[in-house]
């Protein structure tokens, strides 16, 4: 290429100096760089009005935006490129491709920062798992973090400085902020267990051993973060739990499976009663509950024998969970008032005392 402009000089002037040569070389450097720019404009341009609506390539992706930076930057690496030719300066062209770095971890945050929502939009929506989300969540607020860092120390290299001072300092204080930071790294790992193991989802019913003396002991799941879990408890009161303490313990999942549960209430009645006629009345008053079920129907059965009781279980399958206290409150006001009608006596311990007069 330069012997050919290095003939075109020489037809048109006659034994140019170097520094005519020089600006000759450098309009005629500037004059293709800007004839590629718009050539490739205009071709990028066309494509892009063809595939207006495709859901990748379309305005919507903004794909083409970040083939116009890419093409645009080439463009310009070509003639800093040959520019600095020209010139023979070896500081310069340090600079210049350290600065040629940087520009491609612009490109490539750029690409990646468009990737990530389609992504979001058109896989992570679709699943039912949320490890998806929480790998594209993390990827897009740290993924600029990595890009970049990783692009400086890279240009600081083209510069001739030595990195690996920087890169041992930054072990260090990386050690060290693990340490300071133990407690939030277990959470985040924690977090994390949770949502590939999924031992609960958000809106399912669970168990809360954490919550405040003489308050409500479960709640809903309202949000799984990546640092604690929120819970509203049937007191309307949010309880935000460490996810490291969650995994430490034992969770019970109301409505994990399905939200049909069986829920048991303990009744006594007296020795001398009509234990037959105690169940059927015990079922009946189960089955006055609109979400009782029916199939698998109440059943009524004898437990244990107290001090001073026949001890009986009933057992009714319930369609919502949420309905569990409301079930043994409804059950055993109603158990009360019908054992009276009935005549079956609900015993309470009694201790007869006799007394024997000496001679």
């Amino acid at each position: 290429m330069k012997e050919l402009l290095d003939r075109i000089i020489g037809t048109i002037f006659t034994n140019p100096q170097p520094f005519v040569k020089e600006g000759i070389y450098g309009g005629i450097i500037v004059l293709i760089a800007a004839l590629a720019w718009a050539v490739f404009n205009r071709v990028v341009a066309r494509i892009e009005k063809r595939y207006q609506n495709h859901p990748i390539l379309g305005k919507k992706g903004k794909i083409f935006l970040v083939i116009k930076k890419g093409g645009h930057y080439c463009i310009l690496i070509l003639l800093g490129a040959s520019a600095l030719r020209l010139i023979h300066a070896p500081w310069a062209e340090k600079i210049f491709f350290a600065g040629l770095v940087l520009l491609v971890t612009s490109l490539i945050q750029s690409v990646v920062s468009r990737i990530i929502p389609f992504l979001e939009e058109r896989l992570a929506k679709r699943t039912d798992t949320q490890v998806d989300d929480v790998i594209l969540d993390l990827s897009k607020k740290f993924s600029g973090v990595i890009i970049y860092t990783t692009g400086g120390i890279l240009a600081l290299d083209v510069l001739g400085l030595n990195i690996m001072p920087f890169i041992a300092g930054a072990g260090v204080a990386g050690i060290a902020i693990g340490f300071a930071a133990k407690d939030t790294l277990s959470n985040l790992i924690a977090g994390v267990l949770l949502i590939i193991d999924r031992p609960f989802e958000v809106g399912d019913r669970i168990e809360v051993w954490s919550a405040p003396a003489n308050s409500a002991t479960w709640g809903d799941v309202l949000d799984i973060g990546l640092r604690a879990t929120k819970i509203r408890t049937t007191d309307n009161i949010v309880i935000v739990i460490p996810n490291n303490e969650i995994m430490r313990r034992d969770i019970i999942n109301y409505t994990t499976i399905t939200e049909e549960i069986r829920v048991r209430i303990p009744i006594g009645v007296a020795y001398d009663a009509d234990i037959q006629k105690a169940k059927e009345t015990i079922i009946s008053i189960s089955l006055e509950l609109e979400w009782v079920l029916r199939d698998p129907g109440p059943k009524v059965v004898v437990k244990s024998f107290g001090d001073s009781a026949v001890n009986l279980e009933v057992r009714v399958w319930i369609r919502d969970p949420r309905k569990r206290m409301d079930t043994i409150s409804a059950i055993s006001d109603r158990v009360k008032e019908r054992f009276t009608q009935e005549g079956i006596e609900i015993p309470y311990p009694k201790r007869d005392v006799y007394i024997k007069e000496g001679k």
